[in-house]
C-alpha cells in the first residue's frame, strides 16, 4: 500500500484476490464453475449473480427446484463462498403458479414482484411498465441538467456535441420535451419539430433495430439461429423468400415478443432489402423503409 509517498511493509496474502486485478476475474470463474455439477434445473452466471430457473408445473418439479437450491447451499458452504441470502429473491412467473416458499439452507428466500437484473426491471407479469418508467425519470432528470447547464440551445451545438444522437432519443414525452428545448416554435407540431431535428420516433427505431436485428440472423451475422425464433412461412406467400409465420397471440406479454411483432413489418420488407449483403447497407434501406412506414 502506498499512502502521500509511504510505501508499507509487504505481507503474503493467504486467501482472496485482489479486486479489480486482470487474473482475478479468470481465477474466480475456476472456482465457481463446479457450482452446477448435479443441478437439474437451468443455472444461469454472470461474474458473482447467479440465477436459477426451472419450470415448477407439479410437486415432483417443486421439490427438484429445492433440492437445487440445497445444493448450490451446500456448495457454497464447502468452498467457503456463502451466498447473501438477504439479496437473494424469489420471481414467481405464470398466472398458475402456485408461489410456493423455497428455502437457501435454513432460511426462506424472499418472494418479490419485481427485482433488477443486470440494470434491468424484471417483473414477475413480464411487462416492462417500471423499467419504462424508470428510464422516463432518468432521461427527465438529465433533460432537466441539460436545460440549466447550457446556455446555447442551437441546433449545430447539440449535433456537433452528440446531445441528438443520445441525449435526445428519449421515450415518449421525453422526446416531446427534448425537441422543445432546440425549437421553440410553438406552432410546430412534434412530428415537424422531429423532422427538423432529423431525428424520429421511438416506435421508428425500435423497429428498425427489430429488422435489423431480423436480417442478422437469417444472414448469419451473430451466434442465433433463425429457427430458434422464427418458423419460415408458406414459401407460396407473395413477396421475398424469407417470410416468417406468425403464430397466434392471445396475451399481449406474447403478442409484444420479439419473434411476434416483428413479423408483419419484417414479411412487408421489399425483397430489395432483403438481398444486401453488408449490414451497413441493409441499415440505410431498412432507415428509409422505417421511415417510409412511419
Amino acid at each position: 500500500m502506498v499512502l502521500n509517498g509511504s510505501v508499507s511493509n509487504w505481507l503474503h496474502v493467504l486467501s482472496g484476490v485482489p479486486q479489480g486485478s486482470i487474473l482475478g476475474a479468470l481465477l474466480f470463474i475456476i472456482f465457481t464453475n463446479d457450482i452446477d455439477n448435479g443441478i437439474v434445473n437451468m443455472l444461469l452466471k454472470f461474474a458473482d449473480d447467479t440465477k436459477l430457473v426451472g419450470i415448477v408445473s407439479s410437486p415432483l418439479e417443486v421439490k427438484e427446484l429445492q433440492l437445487d437450491l440445497q445444493k448450490m447451499y451446500c456448495w457454497s458452504v464447502d468452498w467457503q463462498m456463502l451466498f447473501n441470502t438477504d439479496k437473494c429473491k424469489t420471481l414467481h412467473f405464470g398466472y398458475n403458479n402456485v408461489n410456493n416458499q423455497y428455502m437457501l439452507g435454513n432460511e426462506i428466500i424472499k418472494s418479490c414482484d419485481e427485482e433488477r437484473d443486470l440494470g434491468v426491471i424484471i417483473s414477475r407479469t413480464l411487462k416492462s411498465s417500471s423499467q419504462c418508467v424508470a428510464a422516463a425519470k432518468s432521461a427527465n432528470r438529465i433533460l432537466g441538467m441539460i436545460s440549466r447547464t447550457f446556455v446555447n440551445k442551437n441546433i449545430i451545438v447539440y449535433r456537433h456535441g452528440g446531445l441528438l444522437g443520445k441525449g435526445y432519443r428519449f421515450a415518449g414525452k421525453g422526446t416531446k420535451r427534448a425537441t422543445r428545448l432546440i425549437i421553440k416554435d410553438i406552432n410546430l407540431s412534434y412530428s415537424d419539430r422531429l423532422n427538423r431535428l432529423n431525428i424520429t420516433t421511438l416506435e421508428t427505431r425500435r423497429l428498425r433495430g427489430d429488422l435489423i436485428q431480423v436480417f442478422k440472423n437469417f444472414k448469419g451475422l451473430d451466434n442465433v439461429q433463425y429457427s430458434d425464433f422464427f418458423i419460415m412461412a408458406d414459401t407460396e406467400l407473395r413477396g421475398h423468400e424469407l417470410k416468417v409465420y406468425k403464430p397466434q397471440a392471445h396475451l399481449d406479454i406474447r403478442k409484444y415478443f420479439f419473434s411476434v411483432r416483428i413479423v408483419d413489418a419484417w414479411n412487408s420488407l421489399p425483397a430489395a432489402v432483403l438481398r444486401c449483403k453488408l449490414l451497413k447497407i441493409s441499415k440505410e434501406n431498412l432507415t428509409v423503409f422505417s421511415r417510409i412506414g412511419d
